[in-house]
């Protein structure tokens, strides 16, 4: 079975192959508009399925897609449009807690296909934020291609007092969970005997 990851973060494809995972990477395109009336958890688990489903699964294959977003007061904060989107997440997120939700989904193909797809959320509270912080954190440049406006591998970790749940979930990827779907659906794991 050969791992292909439907995604170009860089961050998934580390976390994976910190793992001793071998990936093909073959970024997907979906739509990742949030729909009217769609609910967060329904969002994220809608753009995982699509991406997952907008690469080919050949046979001896398994692709893997992951949709990840930041929910505060019910809003759903995706990768921040400009600076000045970043700095208005990054305001909402000062002294609050947040969800980080991230569908996954993995497609098999030939003999199949077979499809899973799970939503894993973590519960992340900020310490509060002055603005000299904000802006600071946005000139480095690091908020402008994360979910959330912030990447708690990073930077952005200084701003987090406390996380409830998956720590890997809030860098993009719940690898528990992912490689409870891989391993359902066929990828021998890295301490399984080949």
């Amino acid at each position: 079975m050969r791992l292909v990851l439907a995604s170009q973060s860089p961050r998934r494809r580390e976390l994976l192959e910190s793992l001793g995972l071998a990936v093909q990477v073959r970024p997907a395109v979906a739509d990742e508009s949030v729909h009217p009336g769609e609910g967060p958890e329904a969002y994220v688990r809608r753009v995982a399925v699509a991406k997952a489903r907008a690469v080919h699964a050949a046979r001896g294959e398994i692709v893997l897609a992951a949709d990840t977003a930041v929910v505060v007061s019910g809003e759903v904060l995706g990768k921040p449009r400009d600076d000045g989107d970043a700095r208005r997440m990054l305001r909402a997120l000062s002294g609050a807690d947040h969800a980080v939700l991230t569908g996954v989904c993995a497609r098999r193909g030939p003999p199949g296909p077979l499809e899973e797809d799970v939503v894993v959320s973590t519960k992340v509270r900020f310490a509060p934020l002055g603005e000299a912080q904000i802006a600071w954190y946005v000139a480095t440049g690091e908020p402008r291609d994360k979910a959330g406006a912030y990447a708690i591998q990073g930077r952005g970790g200084a701003f987090v007092r406390t996380v409830e749940g998956s720590v890997s979930n809030v860098v993009g990827l719940p690898l528990e969970e992912t490689l409870a779907l891989l391993a359902r659906l066929g990828l021998p794991l890295p301490w399984e005997a080949r």
